[in-house]
């Protein structure tokens, strides 16, 4: 039996139930990967909120590590035994074990535990392909990053670092300062009682930056036009203050004929062959050091409606990893 984390309805953390299902034997192209540790991620808020529609009942959660448990019919490339980690498309990760596509599945080196892998796969990968693909930043740019002692903050200010970019933070709170300053930001500035724009803009000499990287959303908006040079990138990634909405073209242009992105993960991670050179670099980036795994804090994994409420609420830092 398998215990699965189920949503009949959308709502906060309080709709998060739990079931005991019998998995049926993995059908033809799948595996059965029983979950060692599992990664929590804003996503997955979307998803149980409703800002990101999914037909209900459903389950919830998309990256995890674990083990290949059986194979289905017509699945090459694995073997029982095998160390794996997913970050989806298919959601449903709050499990101790289930099916899933085996083209949804990365083979995970030695150097690489498991916990590391639910921590960094999703995130990493998000990180890889904003500022390597996306963006496209290059050495001795100045760079801004929106919640910087995030999971995916972190780990953006460490890849930023390693490409050579001058990065400046943001954080909610005094106490995510040093976490910023650990990750590598060189300036480190509180979006609740700073102007980011005027600062950024002193912190540049008056150009602004030429890439923001904004998770936040809707409450950074404004704060990302004014920081942004001529011609620079905005890159709104996420939602964790609510989504843009009613943005004026006529914005990019009285600012400096901003560009704008708004990107998602499988988009750059469409093709076997996209999603075996991001996951390849970003091991490489991990085992190299040039990128670490910072696991704030962890959660039994039939602690997950917790660990929703926290994250929400800003009391986290660094990555969350729930422990089936």
């Amino acid at each position: 039996m398998a215990r699965v984390a189920r949503i009949e309805m959308t709502g906060g953390p309080e709709v998060i139930g739990w079931a005991d299902v019998d998995l049926p034997p993995p059908g033809p192209g799948e595996v059965r990967m029983r979950n060692t540790a599992v990664g929590l991620n804003f996503i997955d808020i979307y998803f149980r909120s409703g800002l990101y529609p999914v037909p209900l009942p459903s389950g919830l959660g998309q990256e995890a590590a674990g083990v290949v448990e059986a194979l289905g019919e017509g699945v090459t490339g694995f073997a029982p035994g095998d160390r794996v980690a997913t970050f989806g498309p298919p959601i449903g990760a709050y499990a101790t074990e289930r099916n899933l596509p085996a083209s949804s599945l990365f083979k995970l080196p030695d150097t690489i535990d498991d916990e590391t892998a639910a921590a960094m796969l999703l995130k990493g990968c998000t990180a890889e392909f904003l500022v390597e693909r996306c963006a496209r930043v290059q050495p001795g740019w100045p760079v801004l990053v929106h919640a910087a002692a995030g999971g995916v903050g972190q780990i953006l200010v460490q890849w930023l670092k390693a490409v050579g970019a001058e990065v400046i933070g943001t954080v909610g709170t005094e106490a995510k300062v040093a976490v910023a300053r650990a990750a590598g930001a060189d300036h480190v500035l509180l979006s609740r009682s700073d102007d980011i724009g005027a600062r950024v803009r002193e912190i540049t000499g008056g150009a602004g930056v030429a890439v923001v990287f904004d998770g936040v959303g809707k409450a950074t908006w404004e704060a990302s036009l004014l920081a942004t040079r001529r011609r620079g990138l905005i890159v709104s990634y996420g939602n964790a203050s609510g989504p843009v909405e009613g943005v004026r073209l006529g914005a990019l242009a009285s600012h400096g004929s901003l560009f704008v992105s708004r990107p998602t993960s499988f988009d750059y991670y469409k093709t076997p062959e996209e999603r075996a050179a991001g996951a390849g670099r970003l091991f490489a980036m991990l085992e190299s050091g040039a990128v670490r795994a910072v696991i704030g804090q962890r959660f039994a994994l039939a602690d997950v409606a917790a660990a929703h409420a926290a994250l929400e609420a800003g009391k986290t830092t660094g990555s969350t990893v729930l422990l089936p």
